[in-house]
């Protein structure tokens, strides 16, 4: 079984910043991307960004690119969502999501179904 920790949530005020992390640990998986998804209350899921575990490339939703960047450490299957100059629309539960499938196009990346382990979720509020 694979488990997602994620840690770095909290409050913060609007224009500040925030780090979250996301620690994989368990036994015989593999990571092809990891994900960061974000749920606000009464909406769906959706897609904040994706990091490709060979090579580091990232793919990031339009309502974050230029605020949010997405790192790893992968000798520690670590995920890291630097999040800079924060809205109060960014408020909302943060999931990390792990992906052992083998992709082609980092886009196609932003849809939940295709993701295999979550994270617990951490609270990111943003006061106005």
């Amino acid at each position: 079984q694979v488990q997602l920790v994620e840690s770095g949530g909290g409050l913060v005020q609007a224009g500040g910043s925030l780090r979250l992390s996301c620690a994989a640990s368990g036994q015989r998986f593999r990571i092809t991307a990891m994900g960061w998804f974000r749920q606000a209350p009464g909406k769906e899921r959706e897609f904040v960004g994706v990091i490709s575990w060979n090579g580091g490339a990232t793919y990031y939703a339009d309502s974050v690119k230029g605020r949010f960047t997405i790192s790893s450490d992968n000798a520690k299957n670590t995920v890291y969502l630097q999040m800079n100059s924060l809205k109060p629309e960014d408020t909302a539960v943060y999931y990390c999501a792990l992906d052992q499938n083998y992709f082609t196009d980092l886009k196609r990346l932003g849809g939940t179904g295709r993701y295999d382990f979550w994270g617990q979720g951490t609270q990111v509020t943003v006061s106005s």
